[in-house]
């Protein structure tokens, strides 16, 4: 018996904050959120340091410039 395996798209398409959590929305429509306790580097930013922020690697991870720190998308799932 063989099992189908459906990769589901891990890839970020938006991400945006408020107080407590980011939030993404990945290109298969999912939308993730995880409390910014998790990570003290964005929990402690200033708003101009959390808002310089670019994906890289066409949507897998999220690098701030002004903090050194890299998120890897799917590691938040």
């Amino acid at each position: 018996m063989s099992i189908l395996k459906i990769k589901k798209s891990t890839n970020a398409v938006n991400l945006w904050f408020d107080d407590r959590k980011l939030h993404l929305v990945l290109e298969d429509g999912r939308e993730v959120s995880v409390p910014l306790e998790w990570f003290p580097l964005l929990r402690d930013a200033s708003s101009k340091q959390l808002s310089n922020w670019r994906f890289i690697g066409d949507g897998e991870g999220i690098h701030w410039e002004d903090l050194d720190e890299d998120l890897l998308v799917e590691a938040l799932l």
